[in-house]
């Protein structure tokens, strides 16, 4: 089966802590610090790999880490940086983060390395502590943590033209007549369960690639049969063609699923339904012309001409009518922005993530008269500060300030004398 969707989980790299070392040699009893600095975690990248087409290989393997950063060693010794982890997509793939399923990239067109997590930085050893009045620091930062996300990703194919109908009414067989795709042509339903491109060469004119997208069911907007796996695929396409058994030798009726499918595009999205559209009628070459037989070509052209829907009569077998066809959907293309079809941004991870990391809250316990700050942050920095020395407090201090976290206080209604409590540590408030 055609892989064309995968849901995974990524990982960055966890940054090295600074280590927290003095120098001791002979000679120096009393040697400065020498901690070194943790390495930087590794990233997650994704990168076009075109000799990929599917996401199979994401349906084997679900999880992936890049490497951790090494800590910092003693002597000022720099902790090695986590490799990045390089993940191979095929062009044309949409990466989304699967909770809120908004797009965080599109790896179509020009972007073709995409950095999704960056690694966390290293933590400074204690050497970076080290003042006139503070010359034995006894206290590193640590790592930055490491990043997550659940990703789904979704391979949309690139195309400027999608041919689309009903199983069994000829999109194979025409697309293997006008291209070099040779896809799979059988008398059954359901023959394209993949979606297959051609390239298009016109005489005196710019090609197309052009993609026989797999056969439509109705119901498929709601995920019935096919249903999602045909209609991603169209996405990308700047212009449709319909393909209807004009003969009717299905015992169906071309018209009928003319508006059937566009009600399937509509109700997946109204934006495809609204792209310009042409009509193969195929198999002219069965039709009945018996004495009272109706002529269906005309009756397509009375329904949908009018609506500024052309309609070619062709026969994917003979090849009648094609070259009519194809010229007048490079037409089409001409008047259309070259562009490519890209999905747009909506999801910034280095911005969401950093948001979401590491909150606090600051409010007012009114039964025990305190006021009280909590959460990873805060722990996090008493967890590595040593509150005892001068300048470590002032270190925190610091910290509070930059954070907000003394703005807030103060919107609470805080005094001098009033109490501060994090984490069973009780402080005096003063300016």
């Amino acid at each position: 089966m055609f892989a064309d969707r995968a849901r995974i989980y990524v990982r960055s790299g966890k940054g090295g802590d600074g280590h927290v070392s003095f120098r001791r040699e002979k000679y120096v009893p009393n040697g400065g610090p020498d901690g070194g600095d943790g390495g930087n975690g590794g990233s997650i990248i994704f990168v076009v790999d075109d000799g990929l087409n599917t996401l199979a290989d994401y349906r084997h393997v679900q999880k992936y880490h890049a490497r951790d950063g090494e800590n910092g060693g003693k002597r000022n010794c720099r902790g090695k940086n986590g490799a990045d982890l390089i993940l191979k997509v095929p062009e044309g793939t949409v990466i989304r983060e699967a909770e809120s399923g908004k797009v965080i990239t599109d790896m179509s067109g020009e972007n073709r390395h995409f950095v999704l997590l960056t690694g966390g930085r290293g933590g400074n050893g204690n050497q970076h502590y080290a003042t006139s009045t503070m010359q034995a620091p006894k206290y590193a930062q640590p790592g930055q943590p490491a990043r997550e996300l659940e990703l789904l990703m979704e391979l949309k194919v690139i195309a400027d033209v999608g041919l689309v109908g009903f199983p069994n009414v000829g999109k194979s067989t025409l697309l293997t007549k006008v291209s070099n795709a040779r896809p799979k042509v059988a008398n059954y339903h359901f023959t394209t369960l993949n979606p297959h491109l051609g390239v298009v060469d016109l005489p005196d004119a710019k090609g197309f690639v052009i993609a026989d997208i797999p056969g439509l069911i109705e119901g498929a907007s709601e995920g019935i049969g096919l249903g999602f796996e045909f209609l991603r695929h169209i996405e990308r396409t700047k212009v449709l063609i319909h393909i209807v058994d004009a003969a009717g030798t299905e015992g169906r009726d071309p018209v009928e699923d003319i508006y059937a499918i566009n009600k399937e595009l509509e109700a997946y999205n109204p934006g495809i339904a609204l792209r310009p559209q042409v009509i193969a009628a195929n198999k002219t070459d069965m039709i009945f012309t018996g004495e009272g037989s109706k002529d269906p070509i005309s009756r397509l052209k009375n329904e949908f001409e009018p609506k500024g829907v052309p309609v070619y009569s062709i026969s994917a077998i003979s090849g009648k009518g094609i070259r009519e066809l194809l010229y007048h959907v490079r037409n089409m293309l001409d008047k259309i922005d070259d562009k490519p079809v890209l999905f747009e941004q909506e999801f910034f991870p280095e911005y969401m993530l950093s948001a979401a990391e590491d909150p606090y809250t600051v409010v007012y316990d009114e039964e025990k008269e305190e006021y009280v700050i909590e959460g990873p942050r805060i722990e996090k920095m008493l967890g590595y500060t040593n509150l005892e020395s001068e300048k470590g407090f002032s270190f925190f201090q610091n910290f509070l300030k930059k954070n907000g976290i003394l703005d807030q206080l103060e919107e609470l209604g805080i005094q001098e004398g009033d109490t501060v409590r994090m984490y069973g540590l009780s402080f005096d408030y003063y300016k």
